[in-house]
């Protein structure tokens, strides 16, 4: 593609490298100037106009993001019309997204021609919310490079939306003396709202004493009745693997994936299996609506995405979400359970 001044006579079908503005006439960056317009600018003296003059191998910018943003568009993607070289992806459908990030890195060190923006990793998103973005940045990219591009895909969709599923939750509340009915109630309430972008409301709400074996017998019931996720929410934290919670998951004939979590607040949760059914050890913060470690494994799991150690390991990199040193302060060791 060339680019530069030419004379305004010349300029016909030519690209606008930038918006010119005249008295009756505005020829917007990256519209082809008319016969008209070139009279038009030709009658207020203006001599030349910078342009770009696409190569005969080129391809224009628009066209060239909508090939591309199709083939990196996987399950559940809608794109938008490309307009200025961008074309827009949107979820259809509330999920988590999913993305492949050696590819994308891969493609966005292509050639600066091409870039392609996205949400996090496995985030949490809403139906209609712009979970991406493809610009190419000159008015043309020259077809060898497009076609770079689109090898480093390798064939295959790179981001995608796993959706929601129906799920059926279990809530089991374990009980000692001076845990208040207002709080469970609460601590259920907010619950529901995490399910609620999923379209799905607790199944079923346990409240029983804080015993090993009684939470045992009621884990091997809610299975039995068909749960899909079990929650455990503990009169007290978990402490260790051989705490009530996890050891009444041991009794009832389930294993513990993993306890501990690299993110905070969140760092007590507990991520058990029972019959090949997930059965999570809340921590104190999943009582509280704001944003926490455990959103992010019921996210995933309502997604039907496992959730293994390695991939809580993993989380430790964003995994510091609120009361940052910044903001003036260490956490306040006064201000109550965090975990």
């Amino acid at each position: 593609m060339k680019f530069g001044p030419i004379p305004t006579e010349s300029a016909v079908g030519a690209i606008a490298a930038h918006s010119v503005r005249l008295a009756n006439l505005t020829i917007k960056k990256g519209m082809h100037f008319s016969s008209s317009d070139i009279s038009s600018l030709l009658a207020e003296g203006v001599a030349s106009v910078i342009v770009a003059l696409p190569d005969a191998d080129d391809i224009l910018e628009n066209e060239a993001a909508e090939q591309l943003a199709k083939a990196l568009s996987g399950a559940h993607i809608r794109l938008d019309r490309p307009t200025t070289g961008r074309t827009n992806l949107f979820a259809e459908s509330a999920g988590v997204l999913e993305l492949n990030v050696p590819a994308i890195d891969r493609l966005n060190a292509i050639d600066e021609a091409i870039t392609f923006a996205t949400l996090p990793h496995l985030r949490a998103v809403e139906r209609g919310e712009m979970i991406g973005t493809v610009k190419i940045i000159p008015f043309a990219v020259p077809k060898s490079i497009f076609e770079k591009a689109i090898s480093a895909l390798g064939g295959e969709s790179v981001i995608a939306v796993r959706p929601f599923l129906p799920k059926r939750v279990a809530a089991i509340s374990t009980l000692l003396p001076g845990l208040k009915t207002s709080v469970i109630n609460k601590t259920i309430a907010v619950l529901e709202g995490r399910l609620a972008p999923a379209g799905v409301t607790v199944d079923t709400d346990i409240r029983i004493p804080h015993d090993r074996e009684i939470l045992a017998a009621s884990l091997k019931e809610v299975i039995a009745d068909g749960a899909d996720i079990v929650i455990v929410f503990g009169a007290s934290a978990i402490t260790d693997r051989r705490d009530v919670i996890p050891s009444a998951i041991e009794s009832a004939g389930g294993r513990i994936e993993h306890f501990g979590m690299p993110v905070d607040p969140g760092n007590l949760m507990l991520i058990g299996e029972l019959h090949g059914k997930p059965v999570l050890g809340a921590p104190g913060c999943a009582r509280s609506p704001k944003e926490n470690g455990f959103d992010w494994v019921l996210q995933r799991l309502m997604a039907d995405i496992a959730v293994r150690k390695s991939d809580i390991t993993k989380l430790g990199v964003g995994g510091l979400l609120m009361e940052i040193v910044q903001r003036g302060h260490l956490r306040d060791p006064n201000a109550g359970p965090q975990d």
